[in-house]
């Protein structure tokens, strides 16, 4: 009996060291970096230089590509198998048996490993990572999508022919089947807004060739999707890039890195918005899975990656995930990263979607940053029906959409810039939760918010929300000086005096009754008045 468990035990033991592991291999340098910087022609497009100018975006070591000899090489180790690299964090995702993964440190080029099964890591003594790192007035027929429009009053930019034009959207998803066929974004094509896309799990460009999932097609209708008098997207003149990393019949971490390539990609081609309605919690292979713990914004590569992304100038919404009437619950990579804009759900009526994820004290900012939609949006199917589906996999797209049309209005903010007016138009700004996070954002208010912060001297007296629930912005020139603010409500009574010192202003409003008000600004300069609405 002895020997029968024995030769048991010696099975199971050569099974698990046989057994295929994930792993990042950390890279120690990168080839002729500063010619590169001081070329930047040679590794991104003229597109993206541009962007990375005009809003102050430093071209640095992370844009240069990893070093394809020392990729060469990984690929002639035994058992090795590349799967996917990163420039970001000069990096490579490879498969293989431990030991064989391990060897690799025998590599001069190599600085460190980390194993997706973390409790591998102990094993390897770890070295410092050297990279820390026209004028035409539009009248749409919303139809299905009236609803999920009016929520966040995108209409309201699409009527100043403000409907995504010049802006580029990254989507990165599991399957965009029938997307290059499908009569409802025929107005897409027409218009060459349809650009390339790739395929990183099956290595190929071919991004329409996958029919194993078509939830892809339905993320890119919320946002560019046209049927006449049936359904419009909340961006339909953007300009998309699709980019396949999730492989639907499998969840391996290796899809993460297939995510931050394709980011990388997105930066290198000009992107301005990133969509991604993906979540990585747990996996197939129980050592690879995260907990609730780890969804820290700091812990997950995906989520790592993301944040590198928004430092390089691109914005990036994500969906917050679908687990709120699970164990799970909260937030997950690559939503919970500081710089992601989380997007949750709410219903028709503007409820919280009890299926849309929560936030939590241990995540690094307020998750999610704000909702939409997600309860019953109407997509179009990869079939071109409309049809309805719930999760933030719509809510977002329907947020980075609108954004994408800010975004047009306001063209010399910068994506942080962009984030604070979206959360700042939104319902509960001044009393954030987990569940809604600010609220329901209102474009049409984030818009005004925008040009009155960014170029207060060509504006007048403004404020900002209105209708109000309790604080009030009040924006005054900075050219004028001593302006008095007096608030009248209906009968000509003075229930609110004060003296205006600085550009911006808050007032409490917490304490005046709901109803319609008058305000009267006066200086010596100039006076105007505002009919307020009190919530």
């Amino acid at each position: 009996m002895k020997k029968k468990i024995l030769l048991i035990s010696l099975v199971f033991f050569q099974f698990f060291a046989n057994a295929q592991q994930d792993a990042w291999i950390y890279l120690i340098d990168k080839e002729n970096v500063q010619a590169l910087i001081q070329n930047p022609t040679l590794i991104l497009s003229q597109r993206a230089i541009d962007r990375k100018n005009s809003h102050g975006i430093l071209i640095d070591e992370r844009d240069v590509p990893v070093n394809e000899s020392y990729i060469a090489q990984l690929k002639t180790q035994n058992g090795i198998v590349v799967m996917a690299k990163s420039k970001w964090f000069n990096a490579v995702h490879v498969r293989g048996i431990e030991t064989d993964i391990n060897s690799l440190l025998n590599l001069n080029f190599v600085d460190h490993i980390d194993f997706a099964d973390k409790s591998l890591n102990a094993r390897i003594v770890l070295q410092n990572n050297k990279f820390e790192i026209e004028e035409e007035l539009l009248d749409f027929s919303y139809g299905n999508t009236q609803n999920q429009v009016e929520m966040i009053n995108v209409d309201a930019l699409h009527l100043d022919d403000y409907t995504g034009e010049g802006i580029v959207i990254a989507v990165i998803d599991a399957g965009f089947t029938n997307v290059n066929t499908m009569e409802a974004f025929d107005r897409l094509r027409a218009n060459n807004d349809l650009l390339n896309g790739y395929d990183f799990v099956d290595r190929n460009a071919d991004v329409y060739a996958y029919m194993g999932n078509s939830h892809g097609t339905k993320v890119l209708s919320t946002m560019a999707g046209f049927v006449q008098d049936n359904y419009v997207g909340t961006a339909p003149d953007a300009s998309y890039y699709l980019f396949r990393t999730e492989d639907a019949s499998s969840e391996n971490p290796v899809e993460e890195s297939y995510w931050v390539e394709a980011a990388e990609r997105a930066d290198s081609l000009g992107v301005n918005i990133i969509n991604t309605s993906l979540g990585y919690t747990t996996y197939d292979n129980s050592s690879y899975s995260y907990t609730t713990n780890d969804m820290d914004g700091q812990t997950a590569f995906i989520s790592r990656g993301a944040d590198i992304a928004s430092e390089k100038g691109m914005l990036v919404v994500s969906s917050a995930g679908n687990s709120g009437n699970g164990t799970w619950q909260i937030v997950g990579a690559p939503a919970d990263a500081a710089n992601v804009l989380s997007i949750g759900a709410v219903d028709e009526d503007g409820a919280y979607a009890s299926f849309s994820s929560r936030g939590s004290f241990m995540q690094p900012t307020q998750k999610p940053d704000v909702v939409a939609k997600g309860a019953n949006s109407a997509v179009i199917n990869e079939n071109n029906s409309i049809v309805t589906n719930n999760g933030t996999s719509f809510s977002s797209p329907i947020i980075a959409g609108g954004i994408a049309c800010l975004w047009q209005a306001l063209p010399d903010a910068t994506n942080e810039e962009i984030k604070q007016y979206v959360r700042m138009s939104a319902t509960q700004y001044e009393t954030p939760d987990f569940f809604l996070g600010f609220g329901i954002p209102d474009l049409a208010i984030a818009y005004n918010i925008g040009l009155s912060l960014q170029e207060p001297e060509v504006f007048e007296f403004n404020v900002f929300p209105n209708p109000v629930i309790d604080i009030l912005n009040v924006h005054v020139p900075s050219h004028i000086e001593n302006t008095s603010l007096i608030i009248y409500d209906i009968l000509g009574k003075a229930v609110f005096r004060d003296a205006l010192t600085s550009a911006i202003n808050f007032i409490d409003m917490s304490s005046i009754a709901s109803g319609v008000y008058i305000m009267s600004f006066e200086s010596s300069e100039a006076s105007k008045t505002f009919k307020l609405i009190k919530s």
